[in-house]
């Protein structure tokens, strides 16, 4: 799983991402990213998965299955950079390997907008 300190977790943290982010969609996922320029921490993911996910359960389940794939591009991230993921309605159904190419598909298109392409 993701390690629990490469997840996002304060409001401000969210709202910073969201107001100041770069962004890409896809049809199951979409993704904002901030690289704040001089940290050396590591990079940080966080997930907004919304009730027109499902109930609980699922969103739960969606939030879990989207941390695990996230787990290898925790390098290809530049350090000290926010990632927010959000999840679409059509994840709760969605096979693992759907779920990993559109998410692959996000991260690239976030990366090349900040001129930082690199391989997972």
């Amino acid at each position: 799983m993701l390690p629990a300190a490469a997840r996002l977790r304060r409001r401000s943290d969210f709202v910073a991402v969201m107001r100041n982010g770069s962004r890409a969609g896809r049809p199951l996922i979409s993704g904002q990213l901030v690289v704040r320029a001089g940290r050396e921490e590591s990079a940080r993911i966080g997930f907004a998965v919304g009730r027109a996910v499902g109930p609980a359960v699922v969103r739960n389940k969606v939030r879990r299955r989207l941390r695990h794939l996230c787990r290898g591009y925790l390098q290809a991230l530049p350090s000290g950079s926010l990632l927010v993921l959000r999840a679409g309605p059509r994840a709760a159904t969605a096979r693992q390997a759907d779920l990993a190419a559109d998410l692959d598909l996000v991260i690239r298109a976030l990366l090349r907008r900040q001129g930082s392409v690199t391989g997972r």
